[in-house]
């Protein structure tokens, strides 16, 4: 669904990913774990198309994207949601919702799919972004995200800073995505979110991929993961 073989990237002169190869089939949930500055959300960036590998090949559902950029990765049905989250505080949950709606026609996600997925929206469709708890602004991004009608969907973050029940809320409706046979590629700085989700795990350190496995090599090479990220 969507592949990443072999990026470098860099950040003016200096780099921030070295050889990075990660991929997700359909349905497939697959975390990136590492130290902060590891090169996790420079990868999903580069999987989104906002950042440019200076070599290495970006393929999305088999096919190589040439020149890829965030529109170009937008209209291939691919949508990141950023740490920052960036929604829009001035305007309401269901204005904030609408904006994907501009360039994207509702078609397996509309506003009553959004608001079945997280009922906490619909309840607050009227509150303005500004006044929304942490978790509710994570919902409404993720909500945001999947009005863009994704196969591919990139998480950064989704659960840092969330009180349990809002985490658990993000928790069960990254599993009910996933079921509706989209690619998921997972951001998350701590092993135990992962766990909870994850098919496969790439583990990055200093801009490489240190690791890689399924969900049992993960836990079988527990150890050696831990040494990584304990560096």
């Amino acid at each position: 669904m969507i592949e990443l073989n072999s990026a470098n990237v860099f950040y003016g002169a200096a780099q921030a990913l070295s050889g990075v190869s990660v991929s997700a089939s359909a349905g497939e949930i697959v975390a990136l774990i590492g130290r902060n500055g590891a090169g996790k959300s420079t990868t999903l960036r580069t999987l989104a198309g906002w950042l440019v590998s200076r070599t290495g090949v970006l393929s999305v559902h088999g096919r190589e994207v040439v020149q890829p950029s965030a529109e170009r990765l937008s209209e291939l049905g691919v949508a990141l949601v950023p740490d920052d989250r960036q929604i829009f505080p001035t305007l309401t949950v269901e204005e904030n919702l609408k904006m994907s709606l501009v360039a994207h026609r509702a078609a397996r996600w509309d506003m009553n799919a959004v608001f079945d997925l997280f009922p906490r929206l619909q309840e607050r469709r009227k509150a303005y972004g500004a006044s929304l708890s942490g978790g509710e602004q994570q919902m409404l991004a993720i909500g945001r995200a999947l009005l863009c009608q994704p196969r591919v969907l990139l998480l950064d973050e989704p659960t840092e800073g969330l009180a349990p029940v809002l985490a658990s809320a993000v928790v069960d409706a990254v599993r009910a995505i996933s079921a509706e046979n989209i690619a998921i590629v997972l951001v998350e700085q701590n092993a135990r979110i992962p766990l909870m989700l994850a098919h496969r795990f790439s583990v990055l350190d200093s801009g490489r991929v240190a690791w890689q496995g399924d969900r049992a090599a993960f836990l079988r090479d527990e150890a050696t993961v831990n040494s990584i990220l304990s560096v």
